[in-house]
């Protein structure tokens, strides 16, 4: 819930230690025990409430917020990357940036995935048209 580590674990109980002093440590430490579990019956006695008062409601206004918690761990940038090369196998550029790194003008290509750059049409090549694009 608050993504604590030991590391930091350990400071905020020497900085209580520093603050509180040994003798009372312990009872501000079962202060917020009894503080934090209040907080919590309080959280769930609210949600039964509103549970037995929706009904089934209820559960139809959590499963958007329950997609939302699945979206945590989503970047962006590489949905959208797998979404425009996912036809374009492992090699991203779409086979336009040679092995030794050089894009067709000569120029380095980009660190990560690069942009696709367009090839010129060969002779007697018809140029690609999408009908939804117009």
């Amino acid at each position: 819930m608050f993504n604590i580590g030991w590391g930091e674990f350990l400071i905020l109980i020497v900085a209580g230690l520093l603050i509180l002093g040994p003798e009372r440590l312990p009872s501000a430490a079962a202060w917020l025990g009894r503080t934090v579990r209040q907080v919590r019956e309080y959280a769930n006695g609210a949600r039964e409430q509103l549970r037995s008062e929706l009904g089934p409601e209820f559960d139809e206004l959590r499963a958007p917020l329950e997609d939302l918690r699945g979206l945590r761990g989503f970047n962006p940038r590489s949905a959208i990357t797998r979404h425009l090369f996912d036809d374009l196998g492992d090699d991203p550029s779409g086979g336009l940036i040679k092995s030794d790194g050089l894009k067709p003008n000569g120029y380095a290509a980009p660190t990560g995935s690069g942009t696709p750059v367009s090839r010129p049409l060969q002779p007697g090549e018809r140029a690609p048209f999408d009908p939804d694009a117009t």
